[in-house]
């Protein structure tokens, strides 16, 4: 599986690349800054199937590209109870294409956003949550391809 992303052309100096794994990152922590998001939705059957099939979803993220190097992105989501979903879900839309754009410099076609759950917590539970995918930042290993 290919996850490495179109490399911006620096031809004094190299190429930059940006792994999918980082943008999904992008991704996690832009959404779970999003008041009303408890988390990002990944299960067991989604880790069996990347292992049989091309998808790049990493935990709940997928991540795909044009050829003109734009990204398309899905997520699925754990949503606070009471939240109102059709406004969250915007809200995370916008937060996830303002944060890849700034940060990568890339394009983003879209951001389709699928919620996978609902539950209530406590403050504790969504500051659980949080330090989760900012954990993500941190990870340095690349899986396989």
């Amino acid at each position: 599986m290919d996850n490495i992303e179109t490399a911006d052309e620096q031809p004094s100096l190299g190429e930059i690349r940006v792994n999918h794994t980082v943008v999904a990152s992008i991704v996690r922590l832009a959404a779970t800054e999003v008041d009303g998001v408890v988390g990002i939705s990944s299960s067991i059957v989604d880790g069996i199937a990347d292992l049989f099939s091309k998808r790049e979803m990493d935990r709940g993220v997928k991540v795909t590209e044009d050829p003109d190097g734009n990204y398309s992105i899905e997520v699925r989501l754990i949503m606070a109870f009471g939240a109102e979903l059709a406004k969250t879900a915007y809200d995370v839309q916008m937060a996830v294409r303002d944060k890849l754009s700034a940060m990568t410099g890339k394009g983003v076609n879209r951001v389709d956003v699928t919620i996978e759950a609902v539950k209530k917590v406590t403050d504790k539970g969504r500051e659980k949550a949080k330090a989760a995918a900012e954990e993500d930042v941190w990870t340095t290993d690349a899986p396989a391809g």
